[in-house]
Parts: structure tokens; sequence; C-alpha cells
């Protein structure tokens, strides 16, 4: 098997920078970790927040802490930090290889996409808080057992939010994802790439929040190469 991961995002119209801050950590065990991470409003000062939630979560995990310690101990840095007055929706998508799982931990209310072989398309969509306000606010995790097939998508609130702002319904993400499936289309940054491209047709263009996609594939592994790959776009 080899796991495959994809990240689109774009930043509020006419906002310099993002208030989304994603990254990635090699777990010290085995496996990799993606933390996405939407800091309250939007901008410099949103960018700060998410910034300083995603290092927290990040060197608890590349220290060995277990995802669902690292998000809580990122609430209460976040929540000493600025005093209960400031939020972050939080999601850590992990692929853990001691457990041999795909770990996610979710501290949004936006759902996450989930589809499995065995069940379909599914979202984890069970209430919760996003961290920062409350002292004692708790992720919520699910594991998945690694195999051929999963295929998990998070995002930030400006995926689902698309198009309110112009008066038509919001964007729907599972909907999309479903109909992209049924193409057959299966390559994770594919997926993320058509459904911010989705989003920002819907926005006119204009996104009126920051928007962030991260999907996570296992897919069957062909031939003998070893060699791990990352690539990336950074427009300037």
């Amino acid at each position: 098997m080899e796991v495959r991961f994809a990240v689109a995002k774009i930043s509020k119209w006419a906002s310099s920078e993002s208030g989304d801050t994603v990254e990635m950590i090699e777990r010290p065990l085995g496996g990799l970790s993606l933390v996405l991470v939407d800091g309250q409003r939007s901008g410099r000062a949103a960018k700060k927040i998410s910034n300083i939630v995603a290092r927290k979560a990040i060197q608890l995990l590349a220290e060995g802490v277990r995802d669902g310690a690292a998000a809580r101990a990122a609430h209460d840095y976040l929540f000493t930090y600025r005093g209960g007055k400031v939020s972050a929706t939080l999601n850590i998508v992990s692929v853990d290889a001691v457990s041999e799982t795909l770990v996610i931990s979710r501290n949004n209310a936006a759902p996450v996409i989930v589809h499995t072989p065995q069940r379909g398309l599914f979202l984890l969509d069970e209430p919760s808080e996003s961290i920062g306000t409350r002292r004692n606010t708790k992720p919520v995790i699910t594991e998945i057992p690694i195999e051929v097939g999963p295929l998990v998508i998070a995002y930030t609130d400006g995926l689902r939010h698309a198009g309110s702002w112009h008066g038509q319904n919001c964007f729907d993400p599972p909907a999309a994802t479903r109909r992209y499936l049924e193409e057959g289309v299966a390559d994770p940054q594919q997926i993320a790439d058509r459904l911010l491209r989705e989003a920002l047709d819907m926005d006119e263009g204009r996104p009126r929040d920051d928007i962030s996609v991260v999907a996570v594939l296992v897919k069957e592994r062909v031939g003998d190469d070893d060699v791990r790959r990352l690539s990336g776009r950074l427009p300037l």
C-alpha cells in the first residue's frame, strides 16, 4: 500500500494572508500527520492564531504525543495564551504506522468526508467544538483501519459556505465528492483541486473566506519503488 495526500488552499478575496494554516510532520514511530487550522476571522491576525495552534500540535506530534492529547494541548495553549477570547478550528489527519489506522481528530463543526470500499461515502459529523474558548474542549477522534481504498477529506468552513454571499445555496462538498468518485476521479490532488475550483466558481472567483482542503488516500502500491516524494506549488 501507499498513502497519497494533497492540499489546496486560497485566502479570502483581497486579503494579503490566509488565516488557515496546513502543516505536515513525520511521526517518530512511522507514518505522518497533517494538521489543518482555521484561525478566527481572516487575514494577519487569524494567521497568527492558526500558526500558534499548528506549531503546538506539530511539536507534540513530532515528540510522539498521541493525536487526541496533542489536540487538547493545542487547545489549552490557545485558551491560556488568549484568555479564552479567540477560537480556532483544528483537524488532524494521521497515518499511524503503530496502530495501523488513519486517525482523524476534529475540533471543527465542518464534517470530515470519508469514503471506503465497504461503506461508500459517509460523514464524520458528530457535534464538535472549536478550540480556544471553553476550558474543557475535547477533540472527536475516529480511527479507520489502513487498507486499500479509504479516502479522507478535511476542510475549513470557507468551502462549505461558498456561494452563500451571492444568494445561492451553500456549496455541498460531500455531494461534489460523490460525483467525482462516480466519474472515476480517484487522485487526491484532483479531488482537492476540483472542490476548491467549484467553491471559487460559486463565490464568483472572489472567496469571502479562507478555503483549505486536505485529502488523504490509501491505495494499492505499484512496483517496488521505496522513494518518498513530496511536491508543492506556492504562487507569490
